[in-house]
């Protein structure tokens, strides 16, 4: 039996995979699938592939092809979500700001810098035309974090998964002004480049497996009540959800990498591009 450690965050896009462990998909491969939730995200997983702490990640294409530029010994090994994902802007109930446009010069609370939550404020900023510069964080490193830096005024913003953040706006701890989707498909698998060279046969089996799950994932009787219930949504919200996601069986198209990659660099996130063969494993 092959040992293979992978990290994702604790959300409902990641459910595919549980389920095929539940139902030991990949050890009838000879395969024991580790996985670790990180409710830290995106910056944290970087830091994980990095240090060699995990061989696989589900983690966010714009946070890994930041952190490749920028050494880290990994490849995007295929696709994982094909749609955007929708990045609600967050401010505490009580706060004065009632639009986007108005935290203008505000601070921005984030996991980490190289997170989605940090990448996605500047994606932000250019759409509302503001100076990328003079943006401000507070690094709060989860969700947990992020509702008590804006609840006690630490930080101003928060940007974070719609649909995760939902309870909370529904409660009454946040308040959403707004969504900002990613320009790009947002989830990607990734793999060290140590795991890739030594492992070939057993991410091919990884793949051929989940790619089964998530192919037939949406027609599994009742999947919205599952998720609604496994992650403490409600059933209106996760059926809107499950229509606007769809979930990929291939390597992500060079031209979204590129896309990428121009966007990071005209935001001063990159110093410059990387040629494809150093993000993407060939297929």
């Amino acid at each position: 039996m092959k040992t293979v450690r992978i990290t994702g965050v604790p959300e409902h896009f990641n459910l595919p995979w549980h389920l095929a462990m539940d139902e030991g998909a990949f050890e009838q491969q000879g395969i024991d699938l580790q996985w670790t939730d990180i409710p830290e995200g995106t910056g944290k997983m970087c830091q994980m592939l990095q240090k060699g702490e995990t061989d696989l990640a589900i983690i966010l294409t714009e946070g890994l092809v930041k952190s490749i530029t920028e050494g880290n010994p990994a490849k995007i090994v295929q696709e994982y979500i094909a749609t955007p994902l929708q990045w609600g802007v967050h401010v505490a109930a009580q706060s004065p700001f009632k639009t986007i446009s108005d935290l203008k010069s505000t601070k921005a609370a984030i996991s980490r810098f190289g997170s989605g939550s940090h990448l996605m404020a500047f994606v932000n900023a250019r759409n509302e035309s503001w100076d990328t510069v003079a943006l401000q964080f507070q690094i709060v490193d989860n969700l947990d974090g992020a509702v008590e830096a804006l609840t006690q005024g630490t930080a101003d913003y928060f940007m974070w998964e719609h649909f995760t953040t939902k309870p909370w706006v529904d409660k009454g701890t946040f308040r959403r002004l707004g969504d900002c989707p990613t320009p790009w498909p947002c989830f990607v698998l990734a793999a060290t480049d140590r795991f890739l060279t030594e492992n070939k046969g057993a991410l091919k089996s990884i793949r051929s497996t989940i790619n089964t799950y998530t192919s037939e994932f949406k027609s599994i009787p009742s999947i919205d009540r599952t998720l609604a219930n496994r992650y403490g949504q409600r059933l209106d919200d996760i059926r809107e959800w499950l229509a606007i996601t769809r979930w990929s069986q291939s390597q992500i198209k060079p031209q979204v990498i590129e896309n990428v990659q121009d966007t990071l660099f005209e935001l001063k996130l990159i110093e410059k591009s990387f040629p494809l063969e150093s993000l993407l494993t060939k297929q």
